[in-house]
């Protein structure tokens, strides 16, 4: 999984209302802003360094750098006229090794970082490259991190969130009650869930939170029961995971009379991981989003036969840098690794579908919506193939 949530938070990038469980650690590094970035000598192979989790003695760690390594190694083989001389350093996962080794990265030459993952390993990279002008992109998915020289490539939950509220409001639905744990990860969600309920013909017309535990999930149906009610909810948006309180959900709800054949379920994050999840009786109808399914087999069964073994569930993230820094050095232009650069509005192709780099850090994937139907997923709304008369 992704590090969601730092220990520590740059400064210097811009103010950024968090919620009171994130920590604010001062730094008096200027970072640059988007436009920042080194100049490339276009007629040599250009140097990129990733940095991976290996080292820390865990071994997922060591699993997953090994996945990253391979997929930036299989973009690389793809691609045309490009010449990359990638250089993989180990972080430990650890943010001190992070800021070391990517001081050491430039210092040898690197013109971009690629990684790490972790949140604070990222930021501590981020602060380093920034000092020498050098664009980060993190395989992290927490946009507390983001800005200045730093882009996180991870599915974010507000990419999630917009997809989802603007394919409700085509459908027709109009009030949404939104059931969100109070950890760190649900207050995300639900701010991410009410932005996107503000661009959205669908609107948050309710919230209902609950603890992370069995007792308070069982006390909050029927507060969802009574928010359905009183707002005339035709949806219900949760936060709670498969793995966390979405079983229970789907349980209770129904048996309270929140029904899902009524009141169309919605999902932040996604229920068909583990598989068994789409078992169970209330999540049928339900929609969460998800890659685009045909590139993201197309892209397992590749590393399967380059590597044979599956790569981890985010290993594709380094197919998708090197992939971005490819096309962009492709139009050989010494400038291609600048923030505006890799902010261009066209945005890339990745292994799981579309994606771009936003100003402020973050990104836009092109995701698809699916549906739960008999025990299997459905897609009902493809994941979009180009971001049409979209800016940067």
């Amino acid at each position: 999984m992704f590090d969601l949530f730092p220990s520590a938070r740059k400064l210097g990038l811009r103010t950024i209302a968090l919620v009171s469980l994130l920590a604010v650690a001062a730094c008096d590094v200027a970072l640059p802003g988007p436009g920042g970035g080194p100049t490339i000598n276009t007629s040599r192979p250009v140097p990129v360094a990733l940095l991976v989790p290996s080292g820390s003695g865990q071994t997922g760690d060591d699993v997953l750098a090994r996945s990253l390594e391979n997929a930036a190694r299989l973009a690389m083989a793809g691609l045309d006229g490009v010449e990359i001389d990638l250089r993989v350093y180990s972080t430990a996962a650890n943010a001190t090794q992070a800021a070391a080794q990517t001081t050491q990265a430039i210092n040898e030459g690197a013109r971009i970082i690629l990684g790490p993952v972790y949140a604070e390993a990222a930021n501590a990279a981020g602060v380093a490259a920034a000092r020498q002008n050098v664009n980060v992109l993190a395989f992290s998915n927490n946009t507390t991190i983001a800005g200045g020289n730093v882009f996180v490539l991870g599915p974010t939950f507000q990419n999630t969130a917009d997809r989802l509220m603007q394919y409700a409001g085509r459908q027709g639905k109009q009030n949404v009650v939104v059931v969100h744990s109070t950890d760190v990860a649900g207050q995300l969600g639900r701010n991410a869930i009410e932005t996107a309920g503000q661009r959205s013909t669908a609107r948050v017309a309710g919230i209902v939170p609950y603890e992370l535990s069995q007792q308070s999930v069982i006390a909050a149906v029927p507060q969802v029961q009574g928010a359905v009610r009183s707002a005339g909810a035709d949806a219900v948006f949760m936060t709670a995971t498969t793995a966390g309180a979405l079983p229970l959900f789907a349980q209770l709800l129904p048996e309270a009379g929140v029904r899902p054949d009524e009141v169309q379920f919605i999902g932040l994050t996604r229920w068909d991981i583990p598989v068994q999840t789409l078992e169970l009786p209330g999540v049928q109808g339900g929609w969460f989003a998800l890659p685009d399914p045909v590139l993201t087999q197309r892209f397992r069964a590749r590393y399967e036969a380059a590597y044979a073994e599956p790569p981890h569930p985010i290993g594709g993230l380094a197919f998708d840098g090197i992939a971005a820094i490819g096309a962009l050095v492709a139009n050989g232009q010494s400038n291609a690794l600048t923030g505006g650069a890799l902010t261009q509005g066209a945005g890339f192709q990745g292994v799981n579908g579309i994606f771009r780099l936003r100003p402020d850090g973050t990104n836009e994937r092109g995701l698809a919506v699916a549906s739960i139907q008999n025990r299997q997923v459905v897609v009902i709304d493809p994941a979009p193939r180009s971001f049409v008369g979209a800016g940067s």
